[in-house]
């Protein structure tokens, strides 16, 4: 069965048929490195996973490019809130992302630029739009003029002016129309900048991925990923300043999106006491728990996360472990193995990952039934492109038991009471407290903001 995809550009599931046969190309728009991950930043790492998964075992050779956003408004504003440097604040978020995604089970990608290190790229693809009458300098700003794209608007099908009308459209003076978008700002002294023929400046967010993207990928790859909140304005932006500047017709041939993540019905929001950080739920749960739920509901969809869902994910996992720890070791023979047909044929068919975990669950019934070594070996055989049951059932386990002996509350106490030994200057009563949550599997990390722990 070959791979289908629901491409967002077309609005319908489309077979994939890459480019190049032999080598397929696909970018996903990555972090905003200014604080931890929260649960809706890890969906799409998650979804995209599990495409890169399935791609490289079809073909010969997969590029994923997943980019890092460094330079940004949001990151100027965490880092004077926090009184750090802002290389400081982005090295130190991004190693936690890496950290928290790992814990996810997630791959890391081919590549994974930064948006700091591609500022020539950026410069000449601005340069170019100019050059091209795409767009326009103005007072230190560099502009796309949006009406000159004619196909601006087909991604999400819609009109410039229902896109404008729908949309917080910034308002001001040194714009020709009321859509057009930034391509290059001026920097103040106390922001980060780069010389440019318009000034001291930094990059618009949608001028990084397009850069970004063909550097690594070319001027057209196969695939763009993301979270449906991109469609409008950054991936309409995107394909517009990218098609322009490169004279070609389309920026990627197929686009995929995740669909909205919600938190117990409602939007995350800190004020509403419902956002989740990745780097919290990994202090309760094991990261293939939070994986799990992630992946119960079909990608496309949109997604209420809770802790029942949390919890049934456990208990699914307990299954599937309890009969891969009944089985015996047969890694040996794993590569032999061939996956589960039914498991696959569901995610060839648009990543239907909910069907998948039901033929998984079958896959225990089978060998609850039979005892046979080779149905469990080809369970985790098929697990492995969801991404689950990596792990040692033994050491699963464990940590099961280590979470659930040990509260998250009762290590908060711990960390507290190794504070106050370190502000105290008692260094050995800190060390032995220390000592006390790593044995427990507690993961202490110490920065200017506190410490933060998760499980190991």
């Amino acid at each position: 069965m070959p791979l289908a995809l629901y491409n967002t550009l077309s609005k319908q599931k489309e077979p994939f048929e890459p480019l190049d046969p032999n080598y397929v190309r696909m970018y996903v728009c990555g972090p905003t490195v200014y604080d931890f991950a929260h649960i809706g930043n890890a969906r799409p790492v998650v979804v995209f996973d599990v495409l890169f998964r399935l791609l490289k075992n079809l073909y010969k050779r997969v590029v994923y490019v997943r980019n890092i956003t460094d330079v940004d408004d949001k990151i100027n504003t965490a880092a004077k809130e926090n009184k750090e440097n802002i290389r400081q604040l982005t090295d130190r978020t991004t190693e936690a992302y890496h950290d928290d995604m790992n814990a996810l089970n997630a791959l890391p990608p081919t590549r994974e630029p930064r948006a700091t290190e591609h500022i020539p790229q950026m410069i000449h693809m601005i340069e170019e739009l100019i050059k091209k009458d795409f767009a326009y300098p103005e007072t230190g700003h560099v502009l796309f003029e949006t009406g000159k794209y004619k196909n601006y608007g087909a991604l999400a099908r819609r009109s410039l002016d229902e896109m404008i009308a729908g949309a917080r459209i910034e308002v001001a003076l040194y714009k020709r129309n009321p859509g057009d978008f930034v391509l290059w700002k001026p920097s103040h002294e106390d922001e980060p900048g780069w010389d440019s023929p318009w000034g001291r400046g930094r990059p618009g967010w949608h001028i990084e991925c397009s850069a970004m993207s063909a550097a690594y990928l070319g001027e057209e790859f196969d695939i763009h990923g993301g979270g449906i909140d991109l469609v409008f304005p950054h991936h309409e932006n995107e394909v517009a300043q990218s098609c322009a500047a490169h004279g070609t017709e389309r920026m990627a041939k197929y686009w995929l999106h995740n669909g909205h993540l919600m938190v117990d019905g409602s939007k995350m929001s800190k004020s509403l006491g419902n956002f989740l950080t990745v780097r919290d739920l990994l202090s309760e749960h094991q990261g293939e728990t939070i994986r799990y739920a992630l992946l119960a509901s079909h990608y496309r969809q949109p997604l209420d996360f809770t802790k029942d869902q949390l919890m049934q994910a456990k208990q699914s996992l307990d299954k599937f472990y309890r009969a891969l720890g009944d089985a015996g070791n047969f890694s040996v023979d794993l590569p032999h193995v061939e996956p589960d047909s039914s498991v696959m044929e569901a995610l060839l068919d648009d990543m239907n990952t909910p069907l998948a975990l039901t033929h998984l669950q079958n896959l225990v019934t089978d060998y609850n039934k039979s005892k046979d070594p080779a149905v469990a070996a080809k369970l985790k055989k098929s697990a492995y492109f969801l991404g689950i049951l990596e792990q040692n059932p033994k050491n699963w386990f464990m940590q099961s038991v280590k979470k659930e002996t040990l509260s998250a509350e009762a290590v908060e106490g711990l960390i507290q009471r190794r504070n106050q030994a370190r502000k105290d200057r008692d260094f050995k009563a800190a060390d032995a407290l220390r000592l006390e949550l790593d044995e427990a599997g507690v993961l202490l990390e110490d920065s200017l903001e506190g410490t933060k722990w998760r499980w190991k």
